[in-house]
């Protein structure tokens, strides 16, 4: 066990913010895990778990012990059943499942960070969340040094969070999730920008589908091996039908989605972009040129100054159109 002290964490957060933990740990296996767990001074220090660093933001040095999980391995455990473990990379699950004949996760494609950070922040794009194809989730419990298996259900999946982001955030580190994909299983086809891209395309197939999403994102999206960024910095808020009636009157042109009988979830893109923070740029950090909800670190930005753009965004869009924008990404 290899435990680093005074640790960089530039090359460990897609933010590439330049900021330094006390220690750092590599994490390879469960074993690893269970030495960990049975070091008393480790045990006493204030503890990170991070995977890939995609959906975080450091506004100054960790002052404890970050685990850095990258326990690996992808198996079929059964018919349409498959075991990843956490440390795998998003995007290249995707890829398997594709060249496997799976479908399910199509529409995730080229999202970053890694399959263990998927179930906590629930990730999803196009008309799919990941909660629609998770089985179960293997994780270790801190507090009683074993391991557990929890259902679907169990994991209480919403909008973009799960027990693992607020109530049990404290407590399991996921170790793999299975999954339950379906051998040439429905596509799901509902965003227009997506049917756009597959007009010309009579029967798509999930590859027709995998490759359209990459081509939309690498369009409108930044390279996070370019520019510094973590996706989507917010959520799309949820108002409820009466609220967004008196919005809609205001404000005609707004984007939305119709949810179910009594909400309805606005575009933050379109709040923010409409409140005219797309493309604003200072000094070294900034809202990025074609997509609103990105924010960017173009050189050596400070994680504190990208969060005060942050909360100067969502003022600007509450004194506007009176709604809170919540993050996405996990400000420490």
């Amino acid at each position: 066990m290899n435990i680093k002290k005074n640790f960089s964490l530039k090359f460990h957060n897609t933010f590439k913010i330049n900021v330094k933990a006390n220690f750092f740990i590599e994490v390879f296996s469960k074993s690893d895990l269970f030495k960990i767990f049975d070091n008393d001074e480790l045990v006493k220090m204030k503890k990170l778990i991070l995977g890939a660093g995609s959906n975080i933001l450091f506004t100054k040095n960790f002052d404890g012990l970050i685990l850095n999980i990258k326990i690996k391995g992808i198996s079929e455990i059964r018919e349409n059943f498959i075991k990843v473990y956490s440390g795998e990379n998003w995007h290249k699950f995707v890829m398997w499942s594709l060249t496997n004949n799976y479908t399910g996760i199509e529409n995730l494609s080229l999202i970053p960070g890694s399959v263990g950070a998927a179930p906590i922040q629930n990730i999803g794009a196009y008309g799919v969340e990941v909660k629609d194809v998770i089985y179960k989730v293997e994780v270790f419990n801190i507090y009683d040094k074993k391991i557990e298996v929890l259902d679907n259900s169990a994991c209480k999946f919403k909008y973009r969070t799960s027990i693992f982001k607020n109530e049990f955030k404290e407590k399991y580190i996921i170790i793999s999730v299975i999954f339950k994909l379906q051998r040439n299983g429905k596509l799901n086809l509902d965003y227009q920008e997506l049917k756009n891209k597959l007009t010309n395309i009579i029967n798509p197939t999930s590859i027709n589908v995998s490759e359209a999403i990459i081509s939309i994102r690498k369009n409108k999206l930044p390279d996070v091996n370019s520019i510094g960024n973590a996706g989507s910095f917010f959520k799309n808020p949820i108002i409820s039908k009466d609220d967004f009636k008196k919005l809609i009157k205001k404000f005609p042109s707004i984007n939305f989605k119709i949810i179910n009988a009594n909400h309805v979830k606005i575009s933050a893109g379109w709040l923010i972009e409409s409140s005219g923070w797309k493309g604003y740029k200072k000094n070294n950090f900034g809202v990025y040129e074609k997509h609103a909800l990105i924010l960017v670190n173009f050189d050596d930005a400070s994680g504190f100054e990208i969060n005060d753009l942050a909360n100067k965004i969502k003022n600007s869009v509450k004194d506007k159109f009176n709604i809170n924008l919540d993050t996405e990404v996990n400000i420490l």
